[in-house]
């Protein structure tokens, strides 16, 4: 019990904070015409933090980190997706009807990818807090946690998708969604020259 409990606050604890993957999550619950319509960037998402988490815990991402090249290449394709997603996102239309401008899948799928497998800080949170926080359990001790940690992921992601959803039902004209979008781009060009200062 007290595996479990320790994973659920804290994946909650790294998932709450605004991110670039929750924002990119919540904008296509409220943009894609149908709520199954935006599942593909949420279940595309989930499973790379699930990925995350378990390699984090089972430590083979402690090993990949000790190379200075790769990590350095990570960041150089974080920013140039960060990039290119912030300006599709800033063009974007919001969708009021079937017929209205929405992200393809194969689109969905490769920017959930980027803000998930391409974003540093979410990497080394992973792998620093949960990776060592597992250290401590043994056994089964550690699957509780594992499976906590996941499933705490996977209701998240879920839930912003959802929100999205109502949200867009609230705004029918889609004038708030277009303040939002422009402000998601916003925030995602920022995290991307974040990215770029922390480069230098």
């Amino acid at each position: 019990m007290e595996a479990i409990i320790h994973g659920i606050i804290l994946a909650i604890g790294l998932i709450l904070p605004l991110g670039v993957q929750n924002v990119f999550l919540f904008s296509q619950g409220a943009t894609q015409p149908r709520l199954r319509s935006a599942l593909p960037a949420t279940i595309t998402a989930a499973l790379c933090d699930t990925l995350l988490i378990l390699l984090a815990i089972f430590g083979l991402s402690l090993i990949v980190l000790q190379f200075e090249w790769l990590r350095l290449s990570l960041i150089v394709i974080g920013i140039l997706f960060l990039l290119y997603m912030g300006y599709s996102i800033w063009r974007s239309t919001p969708s009021t009807s079937i017929t209205s401008t929405a992200l393809p899948t194969s689109k969905q799928i490769l920017f959930a990818l980027s803000v998930s497998l391409l974003n540093p800080h979410a990497i080394l949170d992973i792998v620093g807090v949960i990776g060592t926080s597992a250290l401590k359990y043994i056994g089964s001790e550690r699957i509780y946690f594992t499976v906590a940690c996941i499933v705490v992921s996977w209701i998240w992601f879920f839930g912003l998708t959802i929100a999205g959803t109502v949200i867009k039902k609230l705004d029918s004209k889609g004038k708030l969604m277009i303040i939002f979008n422009k402000s998601s781009a916003l925030f995602i060009w920022g995290t991307a020259i974040y990215l770029f200062i922390g480069l230098m």
